[in-house]
């Protein structure tokens, strides 16, 4: 499922700076986060330097978009799922945060709720309203085709992140921003190792389909186990759809069916913290009795495992505004954006996670 790639490194130095400065507007607060000051520092995105390039990067000559400045301009943010989800709050705070920040003339927003039919008329309608420039958070890899041509038409150009679409780079769309989706279950797959000695029964709870945050994260996992720790067998993959309540009924169903289920690698933290109501409730110590491993990066994951119920997090870094602005920027002055910009994510354990909880979203 992943776009051909044709990575060109990235002006980093720059953008690291621009990303630094314009960071601290882009932090926002979960549902539990007013009894800890978030620590922006810790929060800001920065982007990786590519170790090699191939082909050429997307310029706006190349695009063939018009050049335009962000401070009178409209700009489209499409927001895919609904916003109970504390990623999804923080990211889209942080692209208005930064919107304000940088001064752009009128920011449109709209969300999906999780429907893919509403994300595309989302998209039309942004069009219609006069959007020059837009960001979007895709629903899924597939299926946006509706919207992106209709952009196209309209010669604005889009800027995807957090998941990728399996369009043409530099003709549907102008790049992807996000993070290594496959290292990031490779990462998980460590920590897990880490925690358990090697050894146990692991259950996953899938992310959506049709997405390849789900596909990618999952493939990192099964594939570093399978090399770095035969030991460790998974027993169950189930989807929880990123979402805590679904977590929560997957991991009851699996406490009965599989009741000596060591381990748990869920692909979103609100799975895992599903499933840590579901281990409490059957008796079961979390983090103690069913070892836990998740992505993203929250607030409540990283108190949880500050409180012991949870084994390590590897972060997702929803904080885009400041790395979608500062792109958006190079790109209308005329810069090369490479097809992927990929950014870098840090990991919780016990060792860290009390010191950086400010830095959590």
């Amino acid at each position: 499922m992943m776009i051909q790639r044709r990575t060109r490194i990235l002006a980093v130095a720059c953008l690291l700076a621009a990303t630094a400065t314009l960071a601290a507007s882009g932090c926002s607060k979960s549902e539990s986060s007013d009894t800890a000051t978030t620590d922006s520092s810790q929060g800001a995105q920065a982007a990786k330097t590519p170790e090699s390039s191939s082909g050429a990067g997307c310029s706006l000559q190349t695009y063939g978009a018009p050049k335009l400045d962000l401070k009178n301009a409209v700009v489209g943010f499409s927001q895919s799922e609904k916003e109970a989800n504390p990623f999804r709050i923080a990211e889209t705070q942080s692209i208005k945060d930064e919107a304000k920040k940088v001064g752009v003339k009128k920011l449109l927003t709209t969300n999906a709720q999780s429907q893919l039919s509403k994300q595309i008329s989302d998209i039309q309608d942004m069009l219609s309203q006069g959007a020059q420039f837009l960001i979007v958070a895709p629903l899924n890899s597939d299926g946006l085709e509706p919207a992106l041509k209709a952009a196209a038409a309209k010669k604005v150009p889009v800027l995807t992140i957090d998941r990728k679409v399996n369009a043409t780079a530099c003709k549907d769309y102008v790049a992807f921003l996000g993070s290594d989706f496959v290292e990031q279950g490779k990462r998980a797959a460590d920590a897990m190792i880490k925690t358990t000695g090697g050894k146990g029964k692991v259950a996953i709870l899938l992310g959506a389909s049709g997405n390849n945050v789900t596909t990618d994260r999952t493939k990192g996992f099964v594939d570093q186990l399978k090399a770095k720790a035969p030991g460790l067998e998974i027993v169950a993959q189930q989807t929880g759809e990123f979402a805590r309540d679904k977590g929560q009924q997957v991991m009851e169903q699996l406490i009965q069916s599989k009741p000596d289920i060591t381990a748990v690698y869920a692909e979103n933290d609100e799975m895992g913290l599903g499933a840590v109501t579901a281990l409490k409730a059957a008796g079961k110590k979390p983090g103690k009795d069913v070892k836990i491993v998740s992505v993203d990066g929250t607030r409540n994951a990283v108190q949880a495992l500050v409180n012991g119920e949870y084994n390590a997090v590897i972060e997702s870094n929803p904080r885009f505004g400041p790395l979608a602005f500062a792109t958006a920027q190079k790109f209308y002055a005329g810069e090369e954006i490479p097809e992927n910009v990929i950014i870098t994510d840090r990991a919780y354990d016990e060792s860290n996670a009390k010191a950086s909880l400010g830095g959590a979203f």
